[in-house]
């Protein structure tokens, strides 16, 4: 195990052109996907099942995969992404721009040589609508029938996982659940105790309406605030544009489970529970978590395996932002060990 107990900063990543990811970079995580650069990326969508919800029947969840070619009895590492409380998966982590190819998360890590995969959590995307709020307990059972997926389909036993703000929560639960599923964790934009947070202080202003509704309103205007609230011009307007038209679709509301855990139910991920290697990673200007709850939490996980980087120039969401080169450079790197 390589010993990480340094707090890092990531200025030394400012040259954006330096980290985008190469043939040679794939090769070092896979052998096989040496040649992933002039590969087809294989996709594939399944539907998994949680028992209970919509009368009895079950809850079904959409689960999305992408990889370099398809699979050929070679097992790759898996990394598994974990959307938050407002979008599905898809925008957020397999964005698509007419004529680009370096937004949508799910390629790029594809191309490093992961089996990568994602879901809509229920009543987000395409997953069913119940009467649920979605809340982040929802969310590891949601976890665990795509991990039992996972391994049905890849034969791996352990995933890395990412996931971002509450998907983080989510990710950091599903790791207390299940430490013997998973393999490395990237927490980005985690709040522990939410002590200091200027975001969650304000979302607290509504924890009634959470409370006392299961799902929320959210328009155009609201997911653009995603990336706007803690810090204009983090992310292209282009890139806001198109998660805005690619989430819009599902609705104008989100469940609001993970937005009442987050005002009155924290901590609902604690440190001493989570033994695998942790990487935690924020923005500069992100407002979701302070400094010292952060380095709180930081300080209790028991693996000496770990790392807190601060992407300089970045707020609240790193997968698409202007930063997301040095993001990608920080997880790649923690990815591999």
């Amino acid at each position: 195990m390589i010993e990480r107990r340094a707090m890092v900063s990531s200025t030394a990543f400012a040259a954006a052109a330096a980290l985008v990811p190469t043939a040679a970079d794939a090769a070092t995580v896979a052998p096989t996907a040496a040649d992933a650069q002039d590969t087809p990326i294989w996709a594939q969508e399944y539907t998994g099942v949680k028992a209970g919800g919509v009368k009895a029947g079950g809850v079904n969840l959409a689960i999305y995969r992408k990889r370099v070619g398809p699979p050929d009895g070679k097992p790759r590492p898996v990394l598994f992404f974990v959307h938050g409380s407002t979008a599905s998966a898809r925008p957020t982590y397999d964005l698509t721009i007419p004529g680009r190819d370096d937004v949508s998360m799910m390629n790029v890590a594809a191309r490093w040589g992961y089996d990568v995969w994602a879901m809509d959590h229920e009543g987000y995307g395409k997953s069913s609508r119940t009467a649920g709020n979605s809340d982040i307990a929802s969310g590891v059972e949601d976890l665990k029938v795509a991990g039992d997926l996972v391994l049905k389909e890849t034969g791996e036993a352990r995933m890395h996982m990412m996931g971002e703000s509450s998907g983080a929560l989510r990710v950091g639960g599903y790791a207390m659940a299940r430490p013997d599923r998973v393999g490395r964790l990237v927490l980005q934009a985690f709040t522990y105790t939410g002590q200091g947070s200027g975001t969650l202080s304000k979302r607290a202003e509504q924890t009634e309406f959470y409370r006392t509704h299961n799902r929320r309103p959210r328009d155009a205007a609201m997911l653009n605030s995603i990336f706007t609230r803690d810090r204009p011009d983090t992310t292209d307007q282009d890139v806001i544009d198109a998660f805005i038209k690619a989430e819009m679709p599902f609705g104008d509301s989100a469940p609001a489970g993970t937005y009442l855990d987050m005002t009155v139910n924290l901590p609902i991920v604690h440190p001493d529970k989570v033994t695998a290697p942790v990487l935690l990673v924020s923005g500069q200007y992100d407002g979701i978590a302070s400094m010292d709850d952060i380095c709180d939490f930081f300080k209790k996980l028991p693996n000496g395996d770990k790392q807190l980087t601060i992407i300089p120039g970045a707020a609240h969401t790193l997968v698409s932002s202007k930063q997301r080169f040095a993001f990608w450079r920080v997880m790649k790197s923690w990815l591999e060990g």
